[in-house]
């Protein structure tokens, strides 16, 4: 097991791993940040322990300082994961990737929102409660259902303070151009 403790054993850890899950899940088959850290799990009197600190810092910074080498999103069974960008493009994508016109019609619609204006979180949930009526439970599910299709991806830019969504071809091209030229 290892025994992570800083930035560069994360980044190390991930790249090895290939695919590595932010705060793991029970019969996940992919090792976990959480369970590999070696701080310690404690709450103190006040914030988060050491380990809820930096896993949470490191599942934001690594693909933030490494863009072209590891990739943050969603697997399909919806865990957090950081995935070595050639995994992404060799393995990952052609096994996860959905087409948005598969995909339930919520998702459909919330991706057209994303599509035609990339927004945060907070008014893009308002904007497709305004449009379809629907609740900020259904849409929660929605965009778990694009990030796991590999439909949109979180902005790495540094100056969004939370997550503001981009198709994913906006950011991979080059991965969607690959299969695309496959078919």
């Amino acid at each position: 097991m290892a025994k992570l403790k800083t930035f560069e054993d994360a980044v190390a850890f991930v790249l090895e791993n290939k695919v590595v899950t932010v705060f793991g899940s029970k019969g996940s088959p992919h090792p976990s940040l959480w369970d590999n850290t070696a701080l310690s799990a404690a709450k103190p009197k006040s914030g988060w322990s050491p380990r809820v600190r930096a896993v949470w810092d490191w599942k934001t910074r690594i693909p933030m300082t490494y863009p072209d080498e590891v990739f943050y999103g969603k697997l399909p069974d919806g865990d957090a994961a950081l995935i070595e960008m050639d995994h992404l493009r060799a393995v990952h994508y052609p096994e996860a990737h959905r087409p948005v016109t598969e995909l339930p019609p919520l998702a459909q619609e919330v991706y057209e929102l994303i599509r035609n204006e990339p927004n945060y979180t907070g008014p893009l949930r308002k904007q497709a409660i305004e449009k379809t009526g629907t609740t900020k439970s259904r849409f929660d599910t929605a965009l778990k259902h694009l990030q796991s299709s590999l439909n949109i991806v979180r902005s790495l830019d540094p100056d969004h303070d939370s997550d503001f969504w981009l198709p994913f071809k906006d950011v991979h091209l080059d991965t969607v151009q690959m299969w695309e030229n496959q078919r």
